[in-house]
């Protein structure tokens, strides 16, 4: 690749906000490392875009980090996408996948920043941006662990663009709310009253205001005013409150 031109990673790009943040900085010129688990998805989207690498991958694997590094060399930017929901009661929901999640979410996520961070701070630039949520926020009841994972992504970035502060390397988390892409889906939400009270927002959207705040060095990124809002209230509410609201939500309709 060009050395010249920015370099960025995005994990997850094969669909919804990953690609569209892929498209989005492969337009702004960078050359890009898109991973995934799908390697026909990948080089379809490598093949459009033009200015970019595959590296198939699936985070699951507590090796892949790693590997993933290995075969980009330090970037510019790194943007950890990837990431996966279940829903229902834990009780009921499968062990296996939840501890998968937790690896992908979060322990993935953590590891590439690990490995990532040392060669920008040596340079004195670069970006990370950490995908959360506005699930981060608070309790959910009926995704239990998926939202306790989000909270763990908003808190750890956080706490490392304090830590990283005037150094020139910036970390921000982007916390969409329901947003059009397969998660709902693959999660089991469709019928969920978070994802038909209003229209999820288009995830192109999304990943163009993450970018922008990414490049801004803004810490917490909310996109749309709704969202915003929701954040906020949740901070003056009572938790026992939130949390049921929360549940009213993830309820089918």
């Amino acid at each position: 690749m060009n050395t010249s031109r920015k370099t960025a990673v995005i994990t997850g790009a094969s669909s919804g906000i990953g690609m569209d943040l892929s498209r989005l900085l492969a337009r702004d010129g960078y050359e890009l490392f898109l991973v995934a688990r799908s390697e026909t998805k990948l080089r379809e989207l490598a093949g459009e875009l033009g200015n970019a690498r595959v590296i198939v991958a699936d985070l699951v694997s507590p090796d892949a980090p790693q590997r993933i590094f290995d075969a980009s060399g330090p970037v510019d930017v790194l943007i950890n996408n990837a990431g996966f929901g279940l829903s229902g009661p834990f009780v009921e929901t499968d062990l296996q996948k939840e501890l998968e999640m937790i690896q992908v979410n979060i322990a993935a996520l953590t590891a590439l920043t690990k490995l990532y961070l040392p060669p920008m701070l040596a340079r004195k630039s670069g970006h990370v941006m950490n995908l959360a949520s506005t699930a981060a926020f608070q309790p959910g009841p009926l995704m239990a662990v998926y939202y306790a994972t989000k909270a763990y992504v908003l808190s750890f970035s956080e706490a490392l663009a304090d830590e990283l502060r005037d150094t020139g390397v910036t970390v921000t988390a982007l916390c969409p709310g329901p947003t059009a892409t397969g998660f709902a889906a693959e999660a089991g939400m469709e019928e969920s009253r978070l994802f038909n009270l209003s229209k999820p927002m288009p995830s192109e959207r999304v990943a163009r205001y993450g970018i922008r705040a990414m490049e801004h060095g803004k810490r917490v990124a909310i996109p749309g005013i709704a969202n915003k809002l929701l954040t906020q209230s949740i901070r003056v509410s009572p938790r026992r409150l939130v949390t049921t609201i929360v549940r009213k939500l993830q309820e089918s309709r």
